[in-house]
This record gives C-alpha cells, sequence and structure tokens, in this order.
C-alpha cells in the first residue's frame, strides 16, 4: 500500500526509493520555506502539459485513480530513497488516460509559490537560498486521500512514466529528461551540465545563473538549456527495460533469436541449481524447428516448440501465451477422461476421490475410496512420472507431481487403458477402460475446485462458531480496493471482540503485494532483496533498498489469528502470505505450502509473431545470507493438515476446519497458571458488579431457559481473556415464594471449586432479591481478579439430594455441574 514506488518493488522494479548513495554535497543544508521575493515580471511557466505512451499494462491492472503530481526531487539530490515525500510539495494535476490505446495527456497548474525542499547547488562553497527542483510524474492513488501520505507515502524520487529519464544500471541516476526548477530570485546558479563523473548533483558540475520563479531544464542537451515558455510540452518516460519487448513484426527465427538472446543473459534463476536449462543444448534443439516452422508458415509448430522452450525451466513464473491456438490445443489434448480423479496421499497411496457417474471407470464398478495401484502395468506412482502436465513448468516437485496424477488420466477419446484398483474392503481388480469425452473428473481435482466465485477481491463473515473469516481472493484489479475491503474486515472483526480471525490466502493467483500484514503487527517486517542481471558487472545487482512491510497507521489486534495456504497461492500472492506468516503468534495452515512461485516479471515480457506473447522472470529476490526467498519453497505451513483418506473423500473444507479449531484452542491452553487469581472480599465484590461481567457473559457459549431446566446434565463455558480483567463467579436459584426457595436450598448442597481447590460458600457475597417475574431468589457471586496466564478451572456443582418444585417446575434427584474454562494469554 506504499502507493506506486512500492508496488513496483515487486511488481516492475521501480521503486521510488533507491539505495543510499554516501555523497558529500556541495552544498548548504536544505530550507524547507522559499525565500520570499517579488514575483518576476518577465514571463515563466504557469501551466504545464504533456503526454505519454506506455507498452506495459500495469498501471490500469491495478490503479483505477489515476493523476500527475509535481514530485520534489529533493530525494535524488540527497541520493536519500527514504526520504518521504511531503505533502506540502506535492502539486497534482489531471490525466486523462486512454487504456485502450495505452496513451495519457494531463494537464498540471504551477502553484505560485511552491513549497519544496530548496538546495544550494552550486558548488561555490557558500550559502545561497539556493533553488527547489521537481519532475513531473504519473502519481496514482492507491488508499486513502488523494497525495501520498500515511500508509500511501511515497520515498526517494520518480523514476517511472516521468519527466525525467533514470538508469537503472546505475541506482536510478537520473541521466535525461527534464526538470521543473523554481528560483527565490536571479541569484541563484543551476547545473549546466552532468560534469566529467556524469552525475547530477555532484561537486564536479558546471554551474550558471538560473532566473528567478520557474524554468524549465532540459537535460538531455548539452549544455543543459532552460526556457521559461509559459505553457511547456513535457513527455513521461516509459523506462526502457519495462517496456514491452515487442518481436511481434519479425519473423519466426528473429524473434525467437532476439528473445532466446536476452532470457540467456537475463532469465533470474541463472547461476541457481536445477533452476536453469541447458542453453547450448535447448537451442541446439529447438532452433531447426523455429526455421522449419517458419520455412513451412506453420504457427502450430512454431507454437509447439515455444511450448517445450517454456517446459524446459523449473520455474512457474515461464509461461507461454498461444492465445486461441493455443487453448485449442490444450482442450484437445485433454479432451478426454477415464470418469475418474485420483489424489495421492501422505503415505504414498493413490486414492480415487471421484468418479463420474456412468463414466468409464463406474460402469467397471470403481467407487469413490478405490486405491488405485497399478496404470498400464506399471505401479500408478511410477506412471505418472513420466507425464508433461500442459500446466509446466512448475517451480517445486511437489506441485508438479500433483498435476502429473490429474494428466496421467488426461488422453485423446477412445484410448484405452489398464486399471488395478481395489475398492474399500473388495478385492484388486484389472480392467480396461476406454476414455471418453468429459472433463468432469478433471476439473474435480484442480487446485481451483473449491474456489468460491467472489465478486469482489475481499470478501469476510463470521463462521458460526464466531470466529472472523477473511477470504483475499485477489491482489489485482483495484488494489486500493482491496487494502479497503481488508481493512473494513478488521475493523468489524476487532468491534466485535471475536475470537480470532481467519485469513484465507489459498485461491488467491497473485497480482502486487500490499503489505496487509501492516494492520496487524505494529514492527517492520523484512522481506526480499530485488536483484537484476547487470550489464555494467555481469552479475545479478542488488536493485533498491530490502523490501519491508510497514506498520500502518491503524492497528487491529485479535488473540488468535490463522493463515490458510495451499497450492493456488501464487506469486505476490506468496509475498503477501509471507508478511502475514511473520506477524507474531500467526499460526499457518494448509496441506501444502504455497505455490513457490516468486520473481519479478515485469521486464520479462514479450511479444511474438502470431500474436503469441511470452514471459520469463528476470528479477529475484534473495534473503541476507544470499538464498533465494520463496522460489521453489513458499509459504510452509506450521500446523499442516494431513493428506489421508479422511481428509482427501470429505466432502467439508478440512483446511478450513482445522484452521477454526486452531482459533478456538485459546491462548494460554495446557499452561498451568503460576498461581490462583485474586479472591475479592464480599465488599469488593459487591463494588465490582457495577463494571465486572459475569463468567456467562464473557463466554462462547449461550444456553436457553429450557436448557437449565435439565438434570445430570454438565454446562461448559470457554472464556477467552487476552489480557487479565476482573469477572464474577456466580449461581443462584429461584423459586415462587421464600418458604419454597428455603425448602428448595435446603434439598442442594452447592460446591465451588478453583483450578481443583475448594472455596468456601462463605466466600461468596450472597444476595437475596426479587426477580423482574415476580420470584424470590439467592444468589452467590465472588470476584476474581489478577488472572495469571494459563488455564483456569471453576466449577460450580448443585447436587439436588432430594426431588424438589420451585413452583413452576419438578426438579429430580441428581446433578447440574456449570465448567467455567477460563483462558488468560500468557
Amino acid at each position: 500500500m506504499k502507493r506506486l514506488s512500492q508496488l513496483f518493488g515487486f511488481v516492475a522494479a521501480l521503486s521510488l526509493a533507491l539505495a543510499a548513495c554516501n555523497f558529500k554535497l556541495p552544498f548548504a543544508a536544505p530550507t524547507t520555506e522559499p525565500v520570499a521575493t517579488a514575483a518576476p515580471a518577465v514571463e515563466q511557466p504557469v501551466k504545464i502539459s504533456g503526454s505519454f505512451d506506455y507498452t506495459n499494462s500495469i498501471i490500469t491492472d491495478y490503479y483505477v485513480e489515476h493523476a500527475v503530481a509535481l514530485v520534489d526531487m529533493y530525494g535524488f539530490v540527497t541520493r536519500d530513497r527514504e526520504w518521504e515525500i511531503p505533502i506540502a510539495s506535492q502539486t497534482l494535476g489531471f490525466l486523462n488516460l486512454d487504456a485502450e490505446a495505452m496513451h495519457g495527456e494531463y494537464t498540471l497548474q504551477l502553484p505560485a509559490k511552491p513549497s519544496g525542499m530548496q538546495a544550494d547547488v552550486d558548488n561555490d562553497g557558500q550559502t545561497d537560498a539556493g533553488v527547489q527542483f521537481f519532475a513531473v510524474s504519473y502519481w496514482p492513488n492507491l488508499t486513502g486521500g488523494p497525495y501520498s501520505e500515511g500508509d500511501d507515502r511515497s520515498r526517494g524520487w520518480p523514476t517511472y512514466l516521468a519527466s525525467v529519464i533514470t538508469d537503472t544500471e546505475n541506482e536510478d541516476e537520473v541521466i535525461g529528461g527534464k526538470l521543473v526548477v523554481w528560483a527565490p530570485d536571479d541569484k541563484q546558479q543551476f547545473p549546466t551540465g552532468f560534469g566529467a563523473d556524469g552525475m547530477l548533483f555532484t561537486a564536479d558540475d558546471p554551474v550558471g545563473a538560473i532566473p528567478a520563479g520557474y524554468s524549465i531544464v532540459d537535460l538531455d542537451s548539452d549544455p543543459f538549456t532552460v526556457s521559461r515558455e509559459p505553457e511547456p510540452q513535457l513527455t513521461l518516460y516509459e523506462p526502457q527495460d519495462v517496456a514491452l519487448k515487442d518481436f511481434s513484426a519479425l519473423s519466426y527465427s528473429e524473434a525467437f533469436d532476439k528473445m532466446f538472446a536476452i532470457v540467456r543473459k537475463e532469465y533470474a534463476f541463472n547461476g541457481i541449481a536445477g533452476k536453469q536449462p541447458d542453453w547450448d543444448a535447448l537451442y541446439a534443439e529447438l532452433k531447426p524447428r523455429i526455421q522449419q516452422a517458419e520455412q513451412d508458415k506453420n504457427a502450430t509448430a512454431y507454437f509447439l516448440a515455444l511450448r517445450d522452450y517454456t517446459w524446459a525451466f523449473k520455474d512457474g513464473h515461464v509461461g507461454l501465451d498461444g492465445g486461441e491456438m493455443g487453448y485449442n490445443m490444450f482442450i484437445e489434448a485433454t479432451k478426454g477422461g477415464y470418469g475418474f480423479a485420483m489424489r495421492e496421499l501422505d503415505d504414498g497411496r493413490f486414492i480415487v476421490v471421484f468418479v463420474l457417474d456412468n463414466g468409464p471407470a463406474a460402469r467397471a464398478g470403481m467407487t469413490v475410496g478405490a486405491e488405485v495401484t497399478e496404470f498400464n502395468g506399471e505401479p500408478v506412482g511410477q506412471a505418472l512420472e513420466v507425464v508433461k502436465p500442459w500446466s509446466m513448468p512448475h517451480s517445486t516437485d511437489w506441485s508438479l507431481r500433483y498435476q502429473q496424477a490429474r494428466y496421467l488420466l488426461r488422453v485423446k477419446p477412445g484410448t484405452e487403458a489398464a486399471v488395478t484398483f481395489v475398492n474399500p474392503a473388495g478385492e484388486p481388480q484389472t480392467t480396461t477402460l476406454k476414455a471418453i469425452a468429459e472433463r468432469d473428473s478433471f476439473n474435480a481435482t484442480s487446485v481451483y475446485a473449491n474456489a468460491p466465485e467472489d465478486l469482489l477481491p475481499v470478501t469476510y463473515e463470521y463462521l458460526d462458531s464466531g470466529v472472523g473469516y477473511i477470504r483475499i481472493s485477489s491482489n489485482y484489479d483495484d488494489l486500493g480496493l482491496i487494502i479497503k475491503l481488508f481493512e473494513r474486515a478488521l475493523k468489524t472483526f476487532e468491534a466485535a471482540e471475536v475470537p480470532g480471525i481467519i485469513i484465507d490466502m489459498r485461491y488467491n493467483s497473485g497480482g502486487a503485494p500490499l503489505g496487509l500484514a501492516g494492520f496487524l503487527y505494529d514492527g517492520e517486517i523484512p522481506m526480499g532483496q530485488l536483484e537484476y542481471y547487470s550489464e555494467k558487472t555481469g552479475k545479478f545487482e542488488p536493485e533498491g533498498l530490502r523490501d519491508k512491510v510497514l506498520p500502518n497507521e491503524n492497528q487491529y489486534r485479535f488473540d488468535k489469528m490463522v493463515l490458510l495456504v495451499g497450492q493456488a497461492c501464487y506469486s505476490a500472492c506468496e509475498i503477501e502470505s509471507y508478511g502475514f506468516s511473520q506477524v507474531p503468534d500467526m499460526i499457518v495452515v494448509g496441506q501444502y505450502p504455497t505455490g513457490g512461485v516468486e520473481a519479478e516479471v515485469a521486464r520479462g515480457q514479450f511479444s511474438l509473431p502470431e500474436g503469441m506473447s511470452l514471459q520469463i522472470p528476470t528479477g529475484r529476490f534473495s534473503l541476507p545470507d544470499g538464498s533465494i526467498f520463496l522460489e521453489g519453497v513458499g509459504v510452509v505451513p506450521t500446523l499442516r493438515v494431513p493428506i489421508d483418506e479422511a481428509t482427501v473423500l470429505s466432502a467439508e473444507d478440512e483446511v478450513l476446519k482445522a484452521g477454526e479449531r486452531a482459533v478456538l484452542q485459546p491462548l494460554g491452553a495446557g499452561i498451568v497458571p503460576s498461581a490462583l487469581p485474586t479472591l475479592l472480599s464480599q465488599g469488593q465484590t459487591q463494588s465490582a458488579l457495577n463494571s465486572a461481567k459475569m463468567f456467562e457473559e464473557k463466554a462462547r457459549e449461550e444456553y436457553e431457559t429450557a436448557d437449565y431446566l435439565e438434570v445430570d446434565r454438565t454446562f461448559p463455558f470457554t472464556i477467552v481473556l487476552s489480557s487479565s480483567e476482573t469477572l464474577i463467579w456466580a449461581w443462584g436459584w429461584c423459586a415462587a415464594d421464600q418458604a419454597r426457595l428455603d425448602d428448595n436450598l435446603g434439598k442442594m448442597a452447592v460446591a465451588f471449586t478453583l483450578n481443583g481447590q475448594d472455596i468456601p460458600k462463605k466466600q461468596f457475597l450472597k444476595l437475596d432479591y426479587d426477580s423482574s417475574d415476580g420470584q424470590r431468589c439467592t444468589a452467590y457471586l465472588l470476584g476474581l481478579k489478577d488472572w495469571k496466564g494459563g488455564e483456569n478451572h471453576a466449577v460450580t456443582t448443585a447436587n439436588f439430594v432430594e426431588a424438589l418444585n420451585d413452583g413452576v417446575n419438578d426438579f429430580p434427584v441428581g446433578y447440574q455441574t456449570f465448567e467455567y474454562t477460563v483462558y488468560v494469554k500468557p
């Protein structure tokens, strides 16, 4: 939620905040207030307008509130990418964005007196008032008000769709474009060139006079030129490394060679064992096929060669979009099935989880729960190892194997297979199944099989247990809406004092990470360091600062928190999930980790002939020890739900149930308190009645009046405290009149125990009163405070030693027991 700057750290690697360089500045410390001066009489800019074209649709994929802004460049002067751009210096302009044409046009009125940071950049060794300098930049609103502030703050300086051009190979140094400069008077100077070091705002910059008021400085001329026209036009630039690599007008061979050369050099996981292909062997295999496809003008053969190129990787982010042709080939290749689906269990067995009514398997007598042991004469686990699923490539062995078990059963209709299976309580049997055109069995084990069709990216509800449930089904489209809905859920559940929350990320295929964990933790959460291949060094080098989840201004707290993960959570979903997993006391629940598919792909977008497009990761995330962040591993459950017959054959959501159980198992469960809570005196209890709550008021359970008429019954109550508070332990009885009340109480034996220790009745405050319905009542009450962390048990037992009647109801000999379990967070 850190505006465009933080988003691109993951998605487009265009962060506003760049690595701090230890420059010693040749100018004085800045002043925040411009020097007061009369407005120059000479002509100067008053309104800036301009346009831009873009090829990467990321801005319209994720933002709906578009604008441009005059952005203070002081962060670049100091090379401080942590510098937070002040709200006072931001001037917004109108942007008309044509998403279909991928074109924008803007206008921006300059303030009469800007409020940016001033810096003395004339290198004369004297302290001068200095100047303010700005870039015009695309400036979308993510959340909150229209300005970049609070959770939506921006840092550093703009590098994407800005009026300045930056060098991503050199710490995003400004190397061209145009700056908007404001001088308080005509006594200030400004650089007229980059100097010998090729860098702006360093000691070797040549300088010259700059007029008072606004000027436009053109950094592309040598020396820099200054213009003062009233309504200048400034173009905003899309960085070349983010722009779509469009080879669609080239021949098959030319496009392939250009793409191959770039990927061979810049592929994110070059040098990582098991990730990169054998480049020479792959080229030798595929180039003749590409040439033959070109010679034959065979688009299908071209697609298949490119498909096999992507299948040579072990990386779920590598992908080929073949358009309608590719989709039709996939449909045809997976058209047929044998009418059953199976899952591999933790113990290596394969269990049938779906049988199509009147399908080939059903007609052969196969039932749900059957174990499949052989396929075409081979052990089924061995038979699937040669399968190449159309879902390739995969970043993990386990996700590949999951899909191989699905695609083993996908063939052309009419294909026959010998299948050996054992029905529950049956004997092994081998039958020949002939595939028919059906997709139900294929869909039954899709990783999205149980995904709900949400109309919104975030939905939330109360489970029957009272647990708050939040499902984040997308980190795509309107990012601001995702943040608003997620915070609304947190606010709702915190106000309701739910026992805990479940955050379900299982069916989120990614988009842009938003650092939502910042709502749940007031500390920073370190994340991965983005790295790209450097032409300068020939190695992968860090770009920008290591990312981190920052605390949000609004914080929410819950006693128990559970994160649900699964293999359909990819890419940005995994980064979001990792942030959640690092919140203290978060329990991660799942049968599988997240997909283990994590890299940056915005710079690896290729447009190829025949309308095809290819995606290759070019940025990778690393940990401080140099290991790769999340790729091939994912976010691993801390509470794993077993993959066994009970879970795969269940009609219920077993992962959600496990998460709910984890929430309802209170903090403090199983821990013996260090001491009893403090027992209040009768007088203290009397005083506490006005503010303290009864056990029953704090308990999760509720009972009807009719329940309390039952004898020989135990009534459990669960009370969860995140911190100690005074509670009232009470028991009472009512009857039609005083005489009957005395009779009833004389036929009862009431006892109280706390953590196994007897608490005398005389310790309790006794109150006699008339109820609202005219009955006469007696109550025993005891206040308790200073609860120690752990699991406390308060038990009230009322034994009916003789049958009795309260004037309305009869009660036989028996008992009623009230068990209060008070969990206190340690």
